[in-house]
C-alpha cells in the first residue's frame, strides 16, 4: 500500500509539462533554448509598462502554439503569483516625494504601477520559458546545452539533479511513513524539532550514500567526466528558419518599444 501511494505521487516542477502535439514541439532545441534566454534577458531588462504588456501578449501567444494544459499552467505559475502578491504588499502605493520609484529613464512611478511591471514582466518570463521549455523532456534540454558549448560539469549537474531527484523524493516519502508508523504527530515542541532536524540528516546522510553508489556504478561502466552525444541535432531550414525569424521580430519589437 505503502508504495502504491508513493507511485502516484504529483510530478515536480522540472518534469516536462504534459502538451499535446504542437509545432513548437517540433522545433531545434537549440534555437529554442537561445530565443528563450534571449527573452528573458530583454524582458528583465525593460522598464517600460506597454513593453511588459507587450511581452505578456508574446508570452500568452507562445503558450497557445505550445499546446499546454491550463491546468498544467495554473499549477506551476501559482507560486509566482503568491510571490508577486507579497511584493506588491511591500511596495508603497502612493506617489509621494520617498516613495517614488526611480527607473533609467528619469521619471518616477509609485508603488502601484512598479508592481504592476513586476507583474507582467515576471508573469511574461515565466509563460515564455514555460511555452519554449516547459514541454522539453531533461535530457533533450541537456544535449541541446551541450551542443550550444555550455560547461559541461553544468550539464551533468542538470541532468543528474533532474534524474535523482524524484529518487530523493520517494526517499523523503519514505521516512516520513517509517516516522508515522512509529506513531510521530508533529507538535510545537522540541521533540518535533529534533525528530525533523534527524530526517533531514539521515536524507542526507542516504543521499550521500546513494550518490557513491551511483558514481561507482557510472565508473563500472566506463563514464570518464563526460557524457558522449550519440545522437545529434539537425536544423531543418522550412521548420527553424520560420520560427528563428518570429522570434527575432518579437525581439526586435520589444526592443524598440522600449528603447526607441
Amino acid at each position: 500500500m505503502r508504495d502504491h501511494a508513493l507511485q502516484h505521487d504529483a510530478p515536480h516542477a522540472l518534469e516536462p509539462a504534459p502538451c499535446g502535439p504542437s509545432y513548437l514541439g517540433r522545433v531545434d532545441p537549440r534555437v529554442q533554448v537561445v530565443a528563450a534566454v534571449a527573452f528573458a534577458v530583454v524582458v528583465a531588462a525593460a522598464r517600460g509598462l506597454a513593453t511588459a504588456a507587450a511581452a505578456l501578449g508574446m508570452a500568452l501567444l507562445a503558450l497557445g502554439l505550445a499546446r499546454i494544459s491550463p491546468r498544467t499552467v495554473l499549477r506551476r505559475i501559482l507560486p509566482l503569483e503568491i510571490v508577486i502578491l507579497l511584493v506588491a504588499l511591500a511596495l508603497p502605493w502612493t506617489a509621494g516625494p520617498s516613495t517614488a520609484q526611480e527607473v533609467p529613464d528619469g521619471s518616477r512611478h509609485a508603488g502601484g504601477p512598479l508592481a504592476v511591471v513586476i507583474a507582467l514582466k515576471a508573469n511574461a518570463i515565466v509563460l515564455g520559458l514555460l511555452a519554449l521549455l516547459g514541454g522539453m523532456e531533461a535530457a533533450t534540454l541537456g544535449h541541446a546545452l551541450a551542443h550550444l558549448r555550455v560547461p559541461q560539469k553544468l550539464v551533468h549537474l542538470l541532468l543528474m539533479t533532474v534524474g535523482y531527484l524524484e529518487v530523493l523524493r520517494r526517499e523523503y516519502r519514505r521516512l516520513c511513513w517509517a516516522m508515522r508508523v512509529r506513531c510521530f504527530r508533529p507538535h510545537a515542541d522540541g521533540h518535533t524539532y529534533r525528530t525533523y532536524g534527524y530526517l533531514v540528516g539521515m536524507l542526507l546522510v542516504r543521499s550521500f550514500d546513494r550518490s557513491e553508489r551511483v558514481l561507482g556504478a557510472m565508473k563500472c561502466r566506463g563514464f570518464r567526466g563526460r557524457f558522449y552525444l550519440l545522437d545529434h541535432f539537425r536544423f531543418v531550414c522550412r521548420r527553424d528558419v520560420p520560427f528563428a525569424a518570429a522570434a527575432v521580430a518579437v525581439l526586435a519589437a520589444l526592443v524598440a518599444l522600449e528603447w526607441f
